[in-house]
């Protein structure tokens, strides 16, 4: 897994964009808020993505992984090397953190972007 089979994988989800924040990292987004964050100038490349309430921490005590500095409140998980996911645990744990913030955009965001 690398930065582009990630990027590959969040655009293939509806109405998503990207961004470059703070200089370094790679934004996806859905209604401008943000589902996964991947570091782009680190080696081992680390990406940080939202789980559920119930997986936070199972998901930060694994080895390789932390609660996400500064959104770990908001149960965003960091890992260190995104190597340490499977394709296919990308697939869910990506789709699922852009599914838990597309829930939470207000109804006209979600009605703008087509997605009510």
């Amino acid at each position: 897994m690398n930065i582009e089979d990630l990027q590959q994988l969040c655009k293939t989800f509806p109405q998503v964009t990207e961004d470059i924040k703070w200089q370094n990292d790679l934004c996806f987004c859905i209604g401008a808020k943000m589902f996964c964050v991947v570091g782009m100038n680190q080696s081992p490349t680390s990406a940080s993505f939202k789980v559920l309430d119930e997986e936070f921490e199972e998901m930060s005590s694994r080895k390789g992984f932390q609660p996400a500095p500064y959104v770990a409140r908001y149960k965003w998980v960091l890992v260190e090397d995104i190597n340490l996911l499977s394709p296919k645990e990308w697939e869910h744990f990506a789709f699922q953190s852009y599914t838990l913030v597309k829930n939470k955009l207000a109804p006209k965001i979600k009605k703008e972007l087509g997605l009510s």
